[in-house]
């Protein structure tokens, strides 16, 4: 029978917006403890096995979580889904049943988020999403949680999106629902987010417009956000340059946002083609506090699941 009190962290339309707001107010109280070397929770997860498989190659999601569980005190497993017999055929379900009994939690990465729901459906621990195809959780709440460090509280604010309606658009727009936020979008026709999680965030009165013109989304924005033009994996890489050549960030755009207007990025970048160079190492650009708050909101993420109290 499934375990109804089991807690995941994989979409953030599914989470209650009082638990995601604790998340945070957790974060901010694990970075206060860590910068004032206080070390109060260091010992949190104590004697608890934490794995991290992942399908694609990742710099930030991998040491962020590795440090993040390591600061809590739980001992830390790195399992590539090419080196575990899922590469060879074991199915996700049976994989799940089996890692259910070695360890405490796990944060998958994978190319296809059925799998991470199926994984989920058949765990017996909680199971974080790292990052999926369709959405990327983790990333936009460090995000938010910069924006409160250097603006305030998110609700009301206008945010603007500009690029690829990705896996990261995907999850502002689940967000705007649950933070009660206004988010623009301006997306290529043919690289518009998931109609689907656009549909139900509206049926909830989320805040969401669709634009074709940057300018449109930009104009008075709190903060303005792109991504990366070609993902791992992405085929028809020129097409899609071309496709979002006229939704590059430049100071132009930057100059007609909010006058403390912030700008962010998950990254990996490239300075030249999403934005320019003077953009994202500028004073508007907030990027390496939003790679730093991934480390501390994972930690409160992790905490979350695992009934942890911070």
């Amino acid at each position: 029978m499934k375990n109804t009190k089991l807690r995941h962290f994989i979409n953030i339309s599914e989470i209650e917006s009082t638990d995601l707001q604790q998340i945070i107010a957790n974060a901010h109280i694990l970075k206060n403890d860590l910068d004032s070397n206080i070390n109060k929770y260091s010992k949190l997860a104590s004697k608890k096995s934490i794995a991290m498989m992942f399908e694609k190659p990742s710099t930030r999601t991998r040491v962020s979580f590795e440090v993040a569980i390591n600061q809590l005190g739980a001992s830390s497993l790195f399992l590539p889904a090419g080196e575990t017999q899922l590469g060879r055929g074991e199915t996700v379900s049976d994989t799940a049943h089996v890692l259910s009994k070695y360890i405490n939690a796990i944060i998958i990465r994978s190319s296809k988020h059925s799998d991470l729901i199926e994984f989920a459906n058949n765990a017996t621990i909680p199971v974080i999403n790292g990052l999926s195809d369709l959405n990327h959780p983790c990333q936009i709440m460090a995000d938010i949680m910069t924006f409160e460090e250097k603006i305030g509280n998110i609700q009301g604010r206008k945010i603007a999106w500009c690029g690829d309606g990705n896996n990261v658009a995907n999850t502002w727009i689940e967000a705007s629902e649950k933070f009660n936020f206004e988010l623009h979008l301006a997306c290529p026709d043919e690289l518009q987010p998931s109609a689907e999680i656009t549909k139900i965030a509206k049926k909830k009165n989320a805040k969401i417009f669709l634009t074709h013109i940057p300018e449109e989304a930009i104009k008075n924005a709190d903060c303005v956000i792109t991504d990366t033009w070609v993902s791992m994996g992405d085929k028809d890489t020129q097409l899609k340059k071309q496709l979002l050549e006229p939704f590059q960030i430049n100071s132009d755009l930057m100059k007609i946002a909010s006058t403390n207007a912030i700008f962010m990025h998950c990254l990996p970048a490239h300075r030249g083609e999403e934005v320019t160079k003077d953009v994202i190492d500028g004073g508007q650009s907030v990027i390496w506090d939003e790679a730093e708050n991934r480390l501390h909101v994972q930690k409160a993420i992790i905490a979350w699941c695992m009934g942890m109290k911070v």
